[in-house]
């Protein structure tokens, strides 16, 4: 009951501190935002960087499992449904997730999108070569932002910062190779505590944030408060924590008689994580009805109230724990 109380408390305070929406669809008067590819999905002002993202994101993971002709349908899916926020990571089959945007994305919409991508390097070299090989599947001359990739623990924090790496980050943003920077992990709260002790320099962070996160090493409780505290970019991830709210992940298949999705609906979950305050959600569609269903939700979200979220808790709280966030304390 205390870790409830404290979780209700915290989605409270942080809530004051989103930047709102600039779209009607979230009380505003300003009109539906476009560009030549059509209407826009509500957007964020991504913390204190000056840009704005639409509040869903397309996972480059999933894109990069993909053939040829569904990743192309599903980008076209994300691209018509207003999405222009799109993930990738230089780890994700080694390029191959960047190799594909690179050729099926950016060529088209280069222009109109917000991209991002990560380096798991932990030294100077091996940033600077993960940069260059980026830049280069991705088709492009610029990043719009780049993260230290899967933190993992505070030594591993104090190893990638001693070796130059984020050195390297911040030259390539001088440089004008990036735009900006910062980080992502879903290991451990200690890890993005510990980074955003050492240093101001990250201007957005991807962490986990869903249904089951309060009840179990926390990023919402203990993270998320100080990303907004430091007019961070809020990047969800890990939502339907990886695939195992359905029981194993990727595919959907069960490995559990009793799992998240039980107890809650697959809508109840993604509005679980477009409420607790963040600017972009990255959703990893297995194809594209799959994403089209996370882009209607998008469109017809509203926020939930304190109470809707203790109750959707509520029901899934005594699957807490590693189980289902398999990626906690993974180090």
């Amino acid at each position: 009951m205390t870790s409830r109380r404290r979780f209700i408390k915290i989605v409270s305070g942080t809530a004051a501190s989103l930047t709102i929406p600039l779209n009607p669809l979230f009380g505003s008067a300003i009109a539906p935002a476009r560009d030549k590819w059509g209407t826009l999905l509500p957007l964020n002002a991504f913390g204190s960087t000056g840009k704005k993202v639409t509040m869903l994101g397309l996972g480059g993971f999933h894109i990069g499992r993909m053939e040829d002709q569904m990743a192309q349908e599903t980008i076209e899916t994300a691209i018509e449904g207003g999405i222009r926020y799109f993930d990738t990571a230089e780890s994700y089959q080694d390029g191959g997730s960047e190799e594909k945007y690179g050729r099926l994305l950016t060529p088209r919409y280069r222009d109109e999108i917000f991209l991002m991508t990560k380096t798991r390097a932990t030294d100077r070299k091996t940033a600077e070569k993960d940069l260059a090989d980026s830049l280069r599947r991705l088709n492009t001359d610029t990043i719009d932002l780049w993260l230290m990739h899967a933190i993992r623990s505070e030594e591993d924090v104090d190893k990638r910062i001693d070796n130059g790496v984020l050195d390297v980050m911040l030259e390539a943003k001088e440089a004008g190779k990036i735009k900006h920077l910062g980080f992502s992990g879903h290991t451990t709260i200690k890890a993005h505590q510990h980074i955003l002790e050492l240093t101001d320099e990250p201007e957005a962070c991807m962490l986990p944030i869903n249904a089951l996160d309060p009840g179990h090493e926390s990023f919402i409780e203990n993270v998320v408060p100080q990303l907004h505290e430091k007019k961070m970019g809020v990047i969800a991830m890990k939502t339907m924590a990886g695939g195992a709210f359905f029981g194993r992940g990727f595919d959907g298949s069960r490995d559990a008689d009793d799992t998240v999705m039980d107890h809650i609906t697959v809508e109840e979950g993604i509005q679980f994580a477009l409420s607790i305050p963040n600017h972009v959600l990255v959703t990893g569609p297995k194809d594209p009805a799959m994403l089209q269903e996370k882009i209607d939700i998008a469109r017809s979200f509203q926020k939930l109230s304190d109470d809707n979220l203790k109750e959707i808790f509520s029901r899934i709280s005594h699957l807490s724990g590693n189980k289902v966030e398999y990626y906690k304390g993974r180090a």
